[in-house]
Formats: C-alpha cells, sequence, structure tokens
C-alpha cells in the first residue's frame, strides 16, 4: 500500500477555496445520539458547530454555486474541467419521481463507502451528507440549494432528506459512473486504508 499525503493541502485546497461571503451558508455540527427520525437535524444540546476547515482535514470539499445557472454557470464548467468531472446526471428524490422510494433512502442511510470520490450539487430543496470524522464520531452536513460537495473515496458516509422530503441534486464522476456502495465494514479495502492514512497527514 501507497501512503498518499496529496494532502488536501496544497493543490486540492487551492482548487477548492470558497469565497468568505458563500462560506457561512453551508453549516455542519456534531450530531447527538437519538434514533429518532433520520430526517431530524439532530443537533446536540448545546449546538457543536463544525468549520469548512474542519471538514477539510478529512478530505470534504464545498463550493456554493449559483444553482440557477446551473446549465451554463462558467464556474461549475471551470470546476468540472479542472477536477476532470466528465460525467454528470440529474436526480430527484421525492416520493413522486423516485421508484422504491422509501427503500432508497433506507439503503442512502446505509453507512457506506465509495471506491471513488462522491460529488454532489445540490440544485434543488435540502439534504443532509453524514461523514464521519478521525475519531469516528458523526458529523451532519446541512445541504441547501447551490451547495457543491465532495466526499473522499474511503470515507465512511451517509445520506438523508431532510423533513422537507426533496432535492434535486446533480451526481458528477470522473470517467464512467459508479455506483457502487460497500457497507460497513469495509476497512479491508485498499482505498479505506490509503484515506485513514492520509487522515495521519492533516
Amino acid at each position: 500500500m501507497v501512503k498518499r499525503c496529496t494532502a488536501w493541502s496544497n493543490e486540492l485546497q487551492a482548487c477548492f477555496v470558497t469565497d468568505l461571503k458563500f462560506a457561512s451558508t453551508m453549516e455542519a455540527w456534531y450530531m447527538d445520539e437519538s434514533n429518532e427520525d433520520q430526517r431530524l437535524p439532530h443537533k446536540c444540546n448545546p449546538n457543536r458547530p463544525v468549520t469548512l476547515d474542519e471538514l477539510k482535514s478529512l478530505g470534504v470539499f464545498h463550493w456554493k454555486l449559483n444553482a440557477d445557472i446551473h446549465e451554463t454557470d462558467p464556474e461549475l464548467q471551470k470546476i468540472r474541467e479542472d477536477r476532470n468531472y466528465s460525467y454528470m446526471d440529474i436526480i430527484t428524490i421525492h416520493k413522486d419521481t423516485l421508484p422504491n422510494y422509501e427503500e432508497k433512502l433506507k439503503m442512502f442511510f446505509e453507512e457506506h463507502l465509495h471506491l471513488d470520490d462522491e460529488i454532489r450539487y445540490i440544485l434543488e430543496g435540502r439534504a443532509y451528507f453524514d461523514v464521519r470524522d478521525k475519531e469516528d464520531r458523526w458529523i451532519r452536513i446541512s445541504m441547501r440549494k447551490g451547495d457543491l460537495i465532495t466526499l473522499p473515496a474511503g470515507i465512511y458516509h451517509r445520506f438523508t432528506l431532510d423533513e422537507t422530503n426533496y432535492t434535486k441534486a446533480m451526481r458528477l464522476f470522473v470517467g464512467e459512473p459508479v455506483w457502487k456502495a460497500y457497507n460497513r465494514p469495509a476497512d479491508d479495502f485498499e482505498i479505506r486504508q490509503t484515506y485513514v492514512s492520509s487522515l495521519k497527514c492533516t
């Protein structure tokens, strides 16, 4: 196994600089331990917020874009060119548009990892991504219209809608899309070991 410290420190951080005027629009926090409805915020009392810099230390990066012009947005186009996001499609997650809606939501909320980065851009509605921190604690990331996020290959995570039960999102990939998710435990995958090693460099 090759230990990679490509360091979300130099090249990547340069690519993922977020304009400060947008930085406060994406909110993240440590989750409570309640087993109530997954669509609830699940904030601790008192709230324990997580900063964008803390997310970057986990390899999670964010842009704030103008979703109203996503079809012609030069900023989105530049991101796609810089990161080689050659594939794109759009999914609408709502009970009236997604076949097997409840089953899909349960599947999305199973803790899992991917062998490739996960890139999602919220065009309408709201949703949550939950990711594990270095101590295996859950962080909830609130996604709203205009939020584009990348989750690194090998990170344990899950996805759910919020109480509005609706989101429309763009899915981006490098090359052909790979939809396979590997539910936890998946620690034997090389990409998981590489990811864990990279955390020691941050």
